[in-house]
Parts: structure tokens; C-alpha cells; sequence
């Protein structure tokens, strides 16, 4: 991760370089506890650590397959202006927001892993990154201030406000893992 690349959008690099980071420092975070601390559900209604982890890899993934898919057929595509703004303020309202709230079924439930190691679920997730990183490396900067990524709550935002969704979403979901570890596994 962090390969250093030449082609890719400056703000995108240190969007994607805040990403890795963060990642890596959750990695480290969490190596210490067993296999069995890590997929341990606190209660019987909630996700464990690896579920959780699972959960953003599944988010991350799918919204790049969308956008990868969405450019695939050359789409005519709006420039984002107030509107496109403001649904990525309500979305970040709502990751900011001390409730609770449904997960898209798709990357919830029964397609979490029920038991997964640790470092299979490290690796996979490094390779994903790198997998955006590397497309991201080629994304064309005229459109980056156009309405691609299109998420599940609030519709369409740019690229760089997708980016921004997977660090909040990350950091929402980096406090629930440091939640259940202090109270279940210390």
C-alpha cells in the first residue's frame, strides 16, 4: 500500500494515503487478540470485530465495483453542484450521529463471516485497497466533480466525497471495534 505512483490526482493520493493509514493502524490495533476474541459477538444481535471489519470491506468493495461498473458504459454523467454537497453533509451527519442504523443487507447479516482469521481478513483487505489505490491511479480529473458514486442513503456524490465516506465510515466503525474490545475482551 502507499505505492508510489506518478499519474494519480494529488488530492485522491492523500485521501487514499489517510485510508491506509488508518487501516494499518487498526491492523496493529487489533493483531494482538485471538482468533476466537476477534470473532466473538459481544451479544447475540451484534457484529464482532471481524464482522465489523468484514463490513467495511464489503462497503468499500461494492461501492468500487459500482463505480467501475456505473463508467464502464461511458454514462452521461451531471456535474455535482449544492444538491450533491449537501447529500454528503447529510451523510456525514449521520455518521457523526450517536444512532444506530440499519445496515444495507448486502454488506450486514448473513453476509458477514460467522468465523474468519485475522490475517486473511488483513490481506484481503490490503489487496482491496490497493485495487482502488490502482484505480484510482488512472481516474480521469474531469471527473472528479461529477455525480458517480450513488450511495445506498443519499444518492449520488463525486469520487473525493466517496473517499470521504469510506474515512467516516471507517471512523464510525473504528470506534464500535474499540467499544467491544474494551468491554469484552479486556
Amino acid at each position: 500500500m502507499n505505492k508510489a505512483t506518478t499519474n494519480i490526482n494529488p488530492k485522491l493520493e492523500a485521501q487514499l494515503n489517510i485510508l491506509d493509514k488508518k487501516l494499518n493502524d487498526l491492523l496493529r490495533e487489533v493483531k494482538v487478540y485471538s482468533e476466537d476474541q476477534l470473532n466473538r459477538k459481544p451479544k447475540e444481535d451484534a457484529w464482532s470485530v471481524i464482522q465489523t471489519m468484514h463490513h467495511l470491506m464489503m462497503s468499500e468493495n461494492g461501492s468500487l465495483k459500482y463505480v467501475k461498473k456505473k463508467l464502464s458504459f461511458n454514462p452521461e454523467l451531471k456535474n455535482a453542484g449544492a444538491k450533491a454537497t449537501l447529500r454528503e453533509m447529510g451523510l456525514n451527519t449521520y455518521l457523526n450521529s450517536p444512532f444506530k442504523w440499519k445496515a444495507p443487507e448486502g454488506i450486514s447479516g448473513d453476509n458477514l463471516p460467522k468465523h474468519e482469521t485475522f490475517w486473511k481478513t488483513a490481506q484481503k483487505w490490503k489487496s482491496q485497497r490497493l485495487e482502488l489505490r490502482e484505480y484510482l491511479e488512472t481516474f480521469p480529473d474531469e471527473l472528479l466533480k461529477k455525480e458517480i458514486y450513488k450511495h445506498p442513503f443519499v444518492g449520488r456524490i463525486t469520487i473525493p466525497g466517496m473517499l470521504r465516506f469510506f474515512d467516516r465510515h471507517f471512523n464510525r466503525h473504528h470506534k464500535q471495534i474499540r467499544k467491544i474490545i474494551k468491554h469484552y475482551y479486556i
